[in-house]
């Protein structure tokens, strides 16, 4: 019988820093997962080689069930986003190895296909009116069906969410970029430039928002109602979601669609916001909720209400966990949208991979397994960099929620 002979954690920045995990199995199967914490790669790093590596040596790469529930329940420290990235690697590496053991793509393990391709969208931005226009003309002639909207607010420094240069990268200083944030401002004007790329490009495609946590719930429950007349696919993470209750509000003021969970890592993060049809798209990620196994248990809760998947895809997540992302997306009956922002020249360099992009939607690799191959020696050209994501802080100088 096979069993898990070696495993590595590969620590390096090719465009944007990632930690990946390979499992290698006695009869040689390789099974790669991703492990990137965008900003606390480290910490996972470690908590893999420290922690984990030494429980997988020896043990059955068959049993992704059994191995879910040892690497959650033993720990007793469960859940947060360290632990459940770090599972998440070892989950998708052994579903990997799975594929290629049976000689079939992870998708056909997942009971096959329920739709053709995975639809997505990705990041138009301007630091006015006019040239956010024009970026979103750009994805359009690109081919994309779904366009996320975002632009500068005037007279506030800096807005998260739009592209400095060619390349949309938010975590990219040593430390912090700290920047500030007017709600007021914001309110006056997102609702304009939305109106706008309607007004110019009509609605023959889906139109989308982030908020990026940073309004009250009130806030958002005004927002979402200024804007129903953009008839937008979502407004994404309109306020923090620690407090699940908060959506209520939002529910009672307007009918605009919500998607929120990409910062949440398992089910019970979730669990009264699907169950109690607080949002319409649940956003969480393989990467960082538990890998394949949990991320569809938490897609199978929210078919039962009608809740439907938009799973955050920006650059932190790595070729290995789009891929994953894809099969998943591929096989379940309440998929909605896949974000994909893609990946710089340098990631194409560490990673193979098999997704492909056309007609607004992903295709993955027919390929064994995920489909996607790491190069360990193209990855020590690109030494582990530290990038951290902005910090918001309000006019009076105090930290912004996300």
């Amino acid at each position: 019988m096979s069993s898990i002979e070696r495993v590595d954690v590969f620590v390096a920045s090719p465009g944007r820093t990632f930690v990946t995990l390979r499992i290698t199995t006695t009869d040689g199967v390789v099974g790669l997962g991703d492990a990137t914490l965008n900003g606390r790669e480290l910490a996972v790093a470690s908590y893999l080689r420290d922690h984990v590596v030494p429980l997988l040596i020896g043990r059955d790469p068959a049993r992704i069930e059994d191995m879910w529930q040892y690497l959650y329940k033993g720990a007793y420290w469960r859940r947060g986003p360290v632990t459940m990235t770090a599972i998440s690697a070892v989950d998708t590496a052994l579903w990997d190895i799975k594929g290629r053991t049976a000689g079939l793509p992870v998708y056909q393990l997942l009971g096959g296909r329920s739709r053709d391709g995975v639809l997505v969208y990705s990041h138009a931005s301007g630091t006015d009116v006019p040239s956010l226009l024009d970026d979103v003309e750009r994805y359009l002639e690109l081919g994309y069906k779904a366009v996320r909207a975002q632009a500068a607010v005037p007279g506030v420094g800096g807005t998260y969410g739009v592209r400095k240069g060619t390349v949309y990268e938010p975590a990219a200083t040593d430390l912090p970029d700290e920047q500030p944030w007017d709600t007021e401002a914001y309110l006056g004007f997102a609702p304009t430039y939305l109106e706008a790329v309607r007004e110019r490009f009509g609605f023959g495609f889906h139109l989308l928002h982030d908020v990026h946590h940073r309004l009250t719930p009130i806030e958002a429950a005004r927002f979402g109602r200024s804007v129903e007349g953009c008839r937008l696919f979502w407004m994404e993470d309109p306020t923090p979601a620690e407090d699940q209750s908060a959506f209520r509000l939002i529910r009672q003021h307007t009918t605009t669609p919500i998607a929120v969970g990409e910062v949440m890592n398992s089910i019970w993060d979730v669990k009264d916001l699907i169950t109690e049809q607080l949002i319409d798209y649940v956003r969480t990620t393989v990467v960082h909720a538990g890998g394949i196994t949990h991320l569809r248990r938490i897609f199978d809760l929210a078919a039962l209400h009608q809740v439907r998947t938009g799973s955050h895809g920006a650059t932190d997540l790595s070729p290995v966990s789009m891929a994953a992302a894809v099969h998943l997306d591929l096989a379940v009956p309440n998929f909605g949208i896949q974000e994909h922002m893609g990946h710089p020249a340098e990631t194409a360099e560490v990673f193979r991979t098999g997704v492909t992009f056309a007609d607004g939607m992903l295709h993955p690799s027919e390929e064994p397994g995920l489909g996607v191959e790491y190069d360990e020696k193209a990855a020590e050209r690109f030494p582990y960099q530290r990038r951290y994501l902005p910090v918001a802080r309000r006019l009076d100088g105090s930290v912004h929620d996300w």
